[in-house]
């Protein structure tokens, strides 16, 4: 499982993340979506830690916490299976190359 990081300023880099969250316990990885048409961060990410002892404790001191001036939106990621429909309604599915 995944911590879901959400809030971020645009700024923000994967150390910078790191920094934060190895108070907790260990990083194990840090994924920080980018914009396909801007190029740029898209204000939330993911951040795996070794244990969920130390997810759930990074989840509880931060959600909430005033980070660079912005409050910080921290809980456990959802599998891409539970996602949400998109704005209209529709559930996003994978594109099928023609043959």
């Amino acid at each position: 499982m995944s911590v879901f990081v959400g809030n971020l300023p645009y700024e923000v880099s994967q150390d910078d993340l790191k920094d934060v969250f190895k108070e907790y316990g260990t990083v194990k990885s840090v994924r920080l979506p980018i914009d396909r048409e801007t190029g740029k961060v898209r204000g939330f990410a993911f951040v795996e830690m070794s244990s969920d002892e130390e997810e759930n404790k990074a989840i509880e001191e931060l959600d909430g916490a005033d980070w660079v001036g912005r409050t910080l939106k921290v809980s456990k990621a959802s599998p891409r299976d539970d996602r949400r429909p998109n704005v209209r309604g529709i559930e996003r599915r994978e594109k099928k190359a023609d043959n």
